[in-house]
């Protein structure tokens, strides 16, 4: 099995922290954040991943290398000066990837969940972990219904926490499930999110309700909170 650690953001909102380094590659809790994934990743059997970059991108392979330290080997799928979201990372790493289902997670969250626990075949087009919606977030993404689908609407939305087991297949004919400006640039630049809403629809995405630790590390003062609790809790 093979994953993808989206890394490719600019970090606006990290800044002045991510002027000079890529959000990912930021330290908490005495190690970079993509580290943490490249350990569990390790752990679980996966051998090879690979790391979409953009902003500082010669950053990446300068401090993981060919991630040997982990057991891991590293690919980097460069996307250019400016990212191409997630729908347009995703398909821009798919020749890294090749055919069967991987690992996603985004490099700018820390979490306690154990990627062990993900479908290494999902039912359907993609497997989904949610989270209770954070305190800074003003809405969920998706509701995930008592049959393990998950929806676009319903009564009890859930943040998608940015991990999960997706097939390449999810992309074929993506260009009918976007209205994003970027589709037709070269490369193509769109989000993830209207693709996976439209397979909802037909019952192809199923998910997870994870209720262990998550967090966006989306701010300084996010990061110096979790770098205290973890600081805190490895005494």
């Amino acid at each position: 099995m093979k994953a993808l650690i989206f890394a490719a953001g600019l970090g606006e909102r990290m800044r002045p922290l991510t002027d000079h380094t890529p959000k990912p590659l930021l330290s908490v809790g005495g190690k970079r954040l993509i580290a943490w994934h490249l350990e569990k990743l390790a752990a679980i059997g996966v051998r090879e991943v690979v790391v979409n970059t953009s902003w500082l991108a010669p950053q990446f392979p300068a401090t993981l290398g060919d991630g040997s330290d982990w057991g891991l080997r590293l690919h980097y799928s460069f996307e250019g000066p400016r990212p191409l979201e997630t729908g347009g990372g995703m398909l821009h790493a798919l020749p890294l990837l090749g055919d069967a289902p991987f690992l996603l997670v985004n490099g700018d969250v820390w979490t306690d969940y154990d990627f062990a626990r993900l479908p290494r075949e999902p039912a359907g087009l993609a497997h989904l972990v949610m989270v209770d919606r954070p305190v800074q977030a003003t809405q969920g993404d998706f509701a995930l219904a008592a049959d393990g689908l998950v929806r676009s609407d319903g009564e009890h939305r859930l943040t998608y926490a940015g991990i999960g087991m997706y097939r390449p297949q999810l992309l074929d004919g993506w260009r009918a499930r976007t209205h994003d400006d970027g589709a037709g640039e070269t490369p193509p630049r769109f989000r993830l999110a209207p693709i996976l809403r439209a397979f909802m629809g037909e019952g192809r995405i199923t998910g997870e309700h994870h209720r262990g630790r998550w967090t966006d590390v989306g701010t300084p003062q996010r990061l110096a909170q979790l770098d205290a609790e973890l600081v805190q809790a490895d005494r």
